[in-house]
C-alpha cells in the first residue's frame, strides 16, 4: 500500500481490506467499512435480474479479506491476480474511497484507449457529468 495511505487505513479499518475483481481487468481494494456499504447495495439488487446476479457473483463471490502487513503490503490471492491479469509490475490507483490495482501494461494500454475515446466522442459528456466542475 502506498505509504501516504497506510496510517489512515490502519486507523480507519485496522488495516483490514477487501480485494475483489472488477469488469475492467483490474482489482478493487476497499477498506472494510467501505466494502460493507457496497456489499449492502449488492445484496439489495433484484435477484431475478441477470445483470445484478452477474455483478453479485463477480464482486461478492471473489471478495477476499486481506490485511496490511508490517511492511505495508497486502497478499493478493493467486486467483484474483489471474482474473486481473496481473504480471510482475502493477499500478495502484487511488479512486476516492477505493483503490484499483492494474497490471502495468494493461493500465498503460487502457489509458491510451480512454484518451482516444474522449477525443473521438461526438456525443459529449453524459448528462450526469455536465455539472462537474474541476
Amino acid at each position: 500500500m502506498p505509504a501516504r495511505y497506510r496510517e489512515r487505513l490502519l486507523e480507519s479499518c485496522a488495516g483490514r481490506l477487501i480485494v475483489t475483481i472488477e469488469f475492467d481487468s483490474c482489482l478493487l481494494v476497499y477498506p472494510l467499512p467501505e466494502w460493507e456499504k457496497i456489499e449492502e447495495k449488492l445484496v439489495a439488487l433484484p435477484s431475478m435480474n441477470k445483470q445484478a446476479r452477474t455483478l453479485q457473483r463477480r464482486m461478492m463471490g471473489h471478495a477476499t479479506e486481506c490485511e496490511i502487513d508490517s511492511q505495508g503490503r497486502i497478499r493478493v490471492p493467486t486467483i484474483l491476480q489471474e482474473q486481473a491479469g496481473l504480471d510482475k509490475k502493477v499500478v495502484m490507483i487511488g479512486q476516492g474511497k477505493k483503490f484499483e490495482i492494474w497490471d502495468e501494461k494493461t493500465w498503460q494500454d487502457n489509458q491510451n484507449a480512454w484518451l482516444d475515446d474522449i477525443k473521438n466522442d461526438e456525443e459529449g459528456l453524459h448528462s450526469s457529468l455536465e455539472s462537474l466542475s474541476l
